[in-house]
């Protein structure tokens, strides 16, 4: 049995259960937060943003702020129960009173998979809901959503997690649970979360299941979790550096021989690139920086940038990098993108 497995799963022991243990989305709390002390709750709220962001969260927590019992509190996943049967089955329900509550609180989440036939039943119950019963829809697909409900609904847009509150998170949850991660560590679980706070305690989780010492570091997370080591991300910014666009080309082959998630390799280039810029162009910021990265890995950009004699690590670079990122998905070569980088950016050398 892994060491140190956890009984809970860490996104629901550290679920938020208050507003203002919501992070990120300090937008929508305040105007939920408002709705509730004036007592100007809507009937119909759509909740929009990508997986792991807060959605169901936040709607149990509004629920519970406007004095709803869990005999009044229903959560339906539209994905196993999205025909026309099953809406109007809730249908029938919502005229029912609260059992002990001012309202009944319906959560359907995932609400875009929902059939043509159980749409139309839904809106029939938005047009004219009963005074008692609101409905709070989630989706991480806004655009499969019909615009006849859209119009019915207050709609909120949750927002991914930013690096540096998922970092922080990581840091604080690794610490209740008897954990040091360096800066490093955290910092590249949150970029492997890609802005869901679920997802960053899942691979928090993973790595402190299976780790066997209490300080982690950036080391164990490339080792469990199967990161891009370090070394590759670095060698292939030496390369640029150097303007040797055969050993960038090798680096890069290197990381597809060990069938890396291109997409994320790539990403944590541009993401110690972004480092090497800021230290060029305004070292006095690098005290703030030291939070993103390792010791070493500030050592190892610092040198970078005080050897690059061929001003390589400027904007147009960067824009470079960012630029091919974008084609990522649609290359039927993984790596061609970061290879193309490489061969635009040193050909204007």
């Amino acid at each position: 049995m892994p060491a140190n497995e956890t009984s809970l799963a860490l996104y629901r022991k550290y679920r938020p259960k208050t507003f203002k243990e919501v992070l990120g989305q300090d937008h929508i709390v305040k105007v939920l937060e408002s709705s509730v002390e004036t007592n100007k709750v809507s009937h119909a709220y759509l909740f929009v943003g990508s997986r792991g962001t807060g959605k169901t969260s936040v709607a149990r927590i509004f629920a519970k702020s406007i004095g709803v019992s869990a005999n009044d509190l229903y959560e339906i996943d539209a994905a196993s129960n999205r025909g026309i049967e099953d809406i109007k089955e809730l249908r029938d329900g919502t005229r029912v009173l609260p059992f002990d509550s001012k309202y009944k609180v319906y959560i359907i989440d995932e609400v875009h998979m929902l059939s043509k036939d159980a749409w139309g039943a839904l809106l029939k119950t938005l047009e004219e809901p009963p005074k008692h019963v609101i409905f709070i829809l989630a989706t991480t697909e806004f655009h499969k959503v019909p615009e006849t409900i859209i119009s019915r609904c207050q709609v909120f847009t949750f927002r991914k997690a930013t690096d540096a509150v998922c970092r922080k998170m990581l840091l604080d949850v690794g610490k209740k649970e008897g954990f040091e991660l360096d800066s490093g560590s955290a910092e590249l679980l949150a970029i492997l979360a890609d802005g869901s706070f679920r997802d960053a305690l899942g691979e928090l989780q993973k790595v402190l299941n299976f780790s066997d010492s209490k300080k982690i570091k950036r080391e164990d997370i490339e080792k469990i979790t199967g990161a891009p080591k370090t070394s590759l991300v670095n060698d292939f910014l030496s390369a640029i550096g150097r303007g040797e666009l055969a050993d960038g080309i090798a680096v890069v082959q290197k990381a597809t021989a060990e069938n890396l998630d291109m997409k994320l390799y790539f990403k944590l280039i541009i993401t110690k690139f972004r480092v090497a810029i800021i230290l060029r162009y305004a070292p006095k910021l690098k005290e703030d920086m030291a939070g993103d990265l390792g010791e070493a890995d500030m050592e190892f950009l610092q040198t970078l940038v005080k050897e690059d004699k061929s001003g390589m690590f400027r904007s147009e670079t960067l824009s470079i990098l960012l630029e091919e990122y974008q084609n990522i998905d649609n290359s039927f070569i993984a790596e061609l993108p970061l290879e193309l980088a490489l061969v635009k950016i040193l050909s204007k050398i």
